[in-house]
């Protein structure tokens, strides 16, 4: 797995000049977006078969400030996948230190255009094996 990195905007920052604390969670976002790409089932193709996977719970602990102008790295690993819930980890690090910035968490589950929940496996068994290779 290839880390997603992400270059600091200006608009990110707040009134100190460091990146606010908001943002982190959209990084998250991004670098589960690439994650779902590498493993060859992106969220394009993902809801263009029925299948939505919201985000249920988001954990975030701030280690370390990022400011404007700096690389960060963001790497996803799947903690726990049971074909219903998929427990995500991050590490949000400086690109050119590798300092610890931030550890966080999502939680997902798998729903189809109706809202019911689905068992992957069953309705999609592609992307099943594609989370449990990883």
């Amino acid at each position: 797995m290839i880390p997603y990195e992400h270059f600091t905007q200006y608009y990110e920052t707040d009134q100190m000049g460091i990146i606010h604390h908001s943002n982190f969670i959209r990084w998250l976002e991004e670098a589960r977006v690439d994650y779902m790409d590498q493993i060859g089932f992106g969220y394009h193709r993902m809801e263009a078969e029925g299948i939505f996977s919201p985000v249920l719970e988001v954990n975030c602990q701030y280690k370390q400030m990022v400011h404007f102008h700096e690389w960060v790295q963001i790497t996803v690993k799947v903690q726990k996948y049971n074909g219903v819930r998929l427990y995500l980890d991050y590490e949000i690090v400086k690109k050119d230190g590798q300092a610890l910035c931030a550890a966080a968490s999502t939680v997902h589950c798998f729903l189809d255009k109706e809202g019911n929940i689905v068992r992957l496996p069953k309705v999609c068994p592609e992307l099943d094996e594609k989370i449990r290779a990883w």
